[in-house]
């Protein structure tokens, strides 16, 4: 595999459009039914928010969004894997990438909702430190969803 390069993009890109409608089948597939939210590459064109980009050979793997939620605090959001890029460290390559920027930005905690059935997500973010917390606003506690967080003093190498 060719080396995975993580950095903040433009959302207005067809790549990113095709990662986040990937995103929401896999929610729709876990949670049958279960109302989700529907993010769109328009509506991340907004300042505090980055789309971060995981390329391999300059086509996009992987995404995710960090979401400005005051000085020191942001939420990571729709972290996606291509399905035919799984098992690659494209996940952990992104949240990486995430926390580098997060910290650039002088961030001191990242905190993030996983939905329980998202197993292989919850794993990847345990490896890396975080750990369960309470809901943050604007979100309730649901029983579908698991709530983390993890504070960064520096970046993790998950």
């Amino acid at each position: 595999m060719d080396t995975i390069v993580v950095s903040i993009e433009p959302p207005m890109q067809a790549e990113v459009s095709s990662l986040l409608r990937e995103a929401d089948a896999v929610a729709a597939a876990l949670y049958p039914g279960e109302d989700r939210p529907s993010i769109t590459a328009k509506s991340l064109e907004k300042p505090g928010t980055y789309v971060l980009v995981a390329r391999s050979a300059g086509t996009a793997v992987g995404l995710c969004v960090l979401f400005r939620r005051t000085d020191r605090t942001m939420e990571l959001k729709r972290m996606i894997v291509d399905r035919n890029a799984r098992g690659m460290g494209i996940g952990k390559a992104l949240l990486q990438g995430a926390e580098a920027e997060a910290w650039r930005f002088g961030v001191q905690e990242i905190v993030l909702e996983v939905g329980i059935r998202n197993t292989e997500a919850q794993a990847l973010y345990r490896r890396a430190g975080y750990q369960p917390c309470e809901a943050f606003p604007p979100y309730k506690a649901l029983p579908i969803s698991l709530f983390m967080h993890r504070l960064i003093a520096q970046p993790s190498s998950a």
